[in-house]
């Protein structure tokens, strides 16, 4: 592990993932000393390799793992899987933090987390956002809506067939890239200025997927069509994918939140925390044109 000549006084959680792994290069970008969590100790020396980089080992299941990954830690960036045990874990990683003497905890939640949705993840990560309200550590929740790295997903039948698949019927969503969502947190993690807020983030304009798949056409020079599906349709394509029942339901929820129009609104966030503005759809599918090619 690099030899650096400050102490990191931020945590991050969750470091291996889409939001984490562009957040560990943009703070040692920056300078900035940082501790990563990593569940897997194959995730050491990639992370390890980056300047400011302290990484160790920890899992949200074992509280005294997540004691020694806080101590001496003053902000702590909070993410984990949405599965079924997100709620506790992130529960009891609140709690351990506080009681280590954390000053500031930065959640990544969920655009429109609402402890009365019909959406599971919405209900858990407001659940969660109560449980750290109630804490007494200074906050900020950050709820992205969703991602544009996401669409990525839909690579071999965007490839294969010129169509991607969802139920998301013609409402518009504002979207994001995770990279200024990564962005946003650099920023929050290191000045109090963001403390006790809810941070909405979103991307600079709100799109429908038949916009998206004439975005996705212009750029790569292909036919690619948007193709709505019922939501029991998308369920069992993903259940095939190997999803948990928990996760896959869940999906379903998320669509029929999108579908519903709820999604739609656009922040100014991005450009308020990082001075820079939001990357559009078209400028994200730019950076990755060469992902849809056989």
């Amino acid at each position: 592990m690099n030899t650096i000549s400050t102490t990191p006084t931020i945590l991050l959680t969750g470091a291996t993932g889409k939001v984490g792994t562009y957040l560990t290069r943009q703070l040692a970008q920056q300078g900035i000393p940082f501790r990563a969590m990593v569940r897997n100790r194959e995730d050491v020396p990639k992370l390890s390799s980056l300047p400011g980089a302290e990484v160790v080992l920890g899992d949200f299941d074992h509280p005294d793992s997540l004691r020694q990954a806080v101590a001496g830690i003053e902000s702590a960036f909070l993410l984990t899987n949405s599965t079924a045990k997100a709620a506790q874990q992130q529960i009891t990683f609140t709690d351990i933090a506080a009681g280590a003497g954390v000053k500031q905890l930065v959640k990544l939640s969920q655009y429109k987390a609402d402890a009365a949705s019909p959406v599971r993840f919405l209900r858990y990560h407001a659940a969660v956002e109560a449980h750290i309200k109630a804490s007494g550590m200074a906050y900020t929740f950050l709820r992205p809506n969703l991602f544009m790295q996401g669409f990525l997903l839909f690579k071999d039948n965007i490839i294969h067939q010129g169509k991607f698949f969802a139920p998301a019927g013609s409402a518009k969503v504002s979207v994001v890239d995770a990279r200024d969502i990564a962005a946003v947190a650099a920023q929050v993690l290191v000045t109090q200025h963001w403390n006790n807020r809810v941070l909405d983030i979103t991307g600079p304009e709100a799109l429908s997927h038949e916009e998206i798949a004439a975005i996705l056409s212009a750029i790569t020079g292909r036919h690619i069509r948007y193709i709505d599906v019922t939501p029991e349709d998308m369920l069992q394509a993903v259940l095939s994918l190997g999803f948990p029942v928990w996760q896959a339901e869940g999906l379903i929820e998320d669509y029929a939140h999108y579908a519903r129009g709820e999604a739609a609104a656009v922040s100014s966030t991005v450009q308020l925390v990082t001075g820079k503005p939001a990357r559009s759809f078209a400028a994200f599918i730019a950076d990755h044109a060469a992902y849809f090619k056989s």
